[in-house]
């Protein structure tokens, strides 16, 4: 039986993610700021499917969350197989207007702790041979985003730092999976105010892009897409663009029209 570990997971993609695993009858260790949350997940899944669900209550905006996290797991005895880095948050504006607080909160929790945490576990799963890790990043890092220039800039970093470390465990047992979505319906909007925006209108579900992305993590494959025509415009297309085009069809694609 193997632990999942799940950032992010009270809600949303994190949730779902520990659905799928929960449902394989793999254990699971939840970890996001919202504790009634998350014990309110762990009774639904202990009940649902046998398994065991441990809670850990961390803000990774904290520095010493991953270091708490990790500590944690040892201190219960908790072996990690399979570590979801799912935690992550947008914000809406021109970067001088914005807090400048809230966006290097945004930097330690969608880069630094993820970091910080694969750190940790990874050395357990190369000693074991064995592991699985799936970063959420999103089509954001596939493009610089106007009026959400390090959200983008955020995502771009964990597209390029799983597959890195993917080559670098090439000669083991271990893989690094990251899954670019497109606009889901999460509280992410609301979190991020981008409520009015019309992107977000037909946005896929958070269970059918949970889904995609664990089912990519156990084939060990370098990046997930949770739409085909979303990889072939960013690949295929974007790529031979002028950039300054690029740079207006993505700021419009963030305007609000409402």
């Amino acid at each position: 039986m193997t632990t999942a570990l799940v950032t992010g997971a009270s809600s949303g993609i994190g949730a779902e993610l520990a659905r799928l695993h929960g449902s394989k009858k793999g254990d699971l260790v939840l970890v996001a700021r919202r504790e009634e949350a998350l014990n309110a997940l762990k009774s639904e899944l202990e009940g649902a499917y046998g398994i065991k669900a441990t809670v850990i209550t961390a803000d990774l905006a904290q520095p010493d969350a991953a270091a708490n996290i990790f500590a944690a797991t040892e201190a219960a005895g908790i072996q990690v197989d399979i570590l979801i880095n799912n935690a992550g948050f947008g914000g809406h504006g021109k970067f001088h207007e914005r807090d400048l607080a809230k966006d290097r909160a945004m930097m330690q929790v969608n880069m630094r702790s993820l970091v910080d945490l694969t750190h940790l576990y990874l050395q357990g799963m190369v000693s074991r041979n064995s592991g699985k890790i799936l970063h959420v990043a999103s089509i954001a890092a596939f493009l610089p985003g106007p009026l959400q220039a390090v959200y983008y800039a955020t995502k771009a970093f964990v597209v390029s730092f799983s597959q890195a470390i993917a080559q670098e465990l090439s000669d083991t047992n271990v893989t690094s999976t990251v899954l670019c979505p497109g606009a889901v319906a999460t509280g992410f909007v609301a979190a991020g105010d981008l409520e009015g925006n019309s992107m977000w209108d037909n946005a896929a579900s958070p269970e059918s892009v949970a889904k995609c992305g664990y089912e990519a993590m156990m084939k060990g494959e370098l990046v997930a897409f949770n739409e085909a025509s979303l990889a072939f415009m960013l690949n295929w297309v974007v790529p031979f663009m002028p950039r300054k085009t690029v740079l207006k069809m993505s700021q419009r694609t963030m305007e609000k029209s409402k």
